[in-house]
């Protein structure tokens, strides 16, 4: 698609403490050819130069946990909750257990060009105890449907029965090239013992806090990523009711864009959850482990468990920061680790030569304050640069994301916006 570069920014490389002010950031159709102080990088000529001095670049933000609500059955357009993502600057997704083999067709749709949305992966349906493992053998057979007719890459261990079970489908997952991850559900011992096994990722808070060095060392050490989902949290009122009940999101006209406007109303002017006073949450005592475990050298992912699409995103991520862990570390996980966690961290998660270009241009610096992460200008994906706001395509071409027939065509009853 052409030479860009991106001038002037500073950029937030995610490599180790790597930030460079004043940056020249140098793309080639969908990959990153070079990053360094402007005047330090090579630019091709007839490059396309971009000023985007006082802005902030960082790499695109992963969702390790992203349920998307396919609807199932139904191909009519382009799909609002990839819309919504992207615009809010998550590039990259694994849907883990999708209850349906549609989004297999939908992941296919965004990567052939047909529909506008971050990278769509998934775990196809979980894997349950309804199948029953009988041995090694008959996990093999069942990991074939996965690596052999889904394609999927990885897999949802769902709570598929004992631990022996448990290790012969991860043995097999091996074999086949797939990477599981699996289900908190609420069970202390049963999370340890997937994690003792070699489990490459976990979903869902541990359900026990405080935790101590043993717990922190161990998973550290394992490399196992820990997904929190702290908007669901386990053992208090879940995150995301702390939000509606602090923050406008009807109010977002960004969400009021590419949201279905009765699906917005829907979940944010009543909660059928209730009201919970500040100090019942519970997701500033569980994001501690995040912050102990990151500091141990563990890994984290950031799963929005797809609760409000997009912007659900950015309070799981201020609900991970809440306990502690720095700015820097928060953002590491949500883009490098998030990479690592669902192995693609070859291609993404940092700014630098060889990366595919999917990057996020900030007004304001996140290092500076988390809240920030929302504040986003413009959306790079696999080199196309897009509006934030709007999803209009600023290069290589110029052109408007049409109307879809959910949306209003102006925002509704938003404070200080005129209709």
């Amino acid at each position: 698609v052409g030479v860009l570069v991106l001038r002037g920014a500073t950029v937030v490389t995610m490599n180790g403490g790597e930030i460079i002010e004043n940056a020249d950031l140098v793309i080639r159709n969908n990959r990153i050819i070079g990053v360094g102080e402007r005047g330090e990088v090579d630019i091709p000529s007839g490059a396309e130069v971009k000023d985007v001095s006082g802005k902030t670049i960082i790499p695109g933000f992963v969702d390790t946990h992203a349920h998307f609500r396919h609807p199932v059955n139904l191909h009519r357009g382009e799909f609002w909750s990839y819309l919504t993502n992207l615009a809010y600057g998550v590039i990259t997704t694994r849907d883990p257990q999708t209850a349906t083999t549609d989004v297999l067709t939908y992941q296919d749709l965004v990567r052939a060009g047909k529909l506008l949305g971050p990278r769509v992966y998934s775990t196809g349906p979980g894997v349950f105890s309804s199948e029953n493992i009988k041995d090694l053998d008959h996990a093999r057979d069942v990991m074939k449907r996965y690596s052999d007719y889904y394609d999927t890459k990885t897999i949802k261990m769902y709570g598929a029965g004992n631990r022996e079970q448990r290790q012969w489908i991860i043995q097999a997952a091996k074999e086949e090239q797939l990477m599981p991850t699996t289900e908190g559900s609420l069970d202390f011992k049963e999370n340890l013992t997937q994690v003792i096994d070699g489990y490459p990722g976990h979903e869902h808070s541990f359900p026990v806090f405080p935790l101590y060095k043993d717990v922190i060392g161990l998973t550290a050490f394992s490399r196992t990523v820990y997904t929190p989902t702290l908007l669901v949290a386990y053992g208090g009122p879940w995150a995301e009711n702390y939000y509606y009940a602090t923050e406008r999101p009807h109010d977002e006209v960004k969400l009021q864009r590419f949201m279905p406007h009765h699906n917005l109303d829907e979940r944010t002017r009543r909660r059928n959850a209730g009201w919970f006073m500040e100090e019942e949450h519970v997701f500033e005592e569980l994001s501690v482990f995040v912050k102990d475990l990151v500091e141990a050298g563990g890994r984290a992912g950031v799963g929005s468990h797809g609760q409000l699409q997009g912007l659900g995103y950015h309070w799981e991520l201020w609900a991970m920061q809440s306990g502690g862990i720095s700015e820097h570390d928060i953002l590491k996980v949500a883009t490098i680790q998030g990479a690592e966690a669902i192995g693609l961290d070859t291609d993404l998660g940092t700014i630098e030569e060889g990366k595919l270009a999917d990057l996020l241009i900030l007004n304001s610096n996140p290092l500076d304050d988390i809240r920030n992460t929302k504040d986003l200008a413009y959306i790079l994906k696999n080199g196309y640069m897009y509006e934030a706001e709007t999803l209009d395509e600023v290069f290589p071409n110029q052109r408007e994301l049409p109307t879809f027939w959910w949306q209003n065509t102006e925002p509704m009853n938003v404070p200080g916006v005129e209709k």
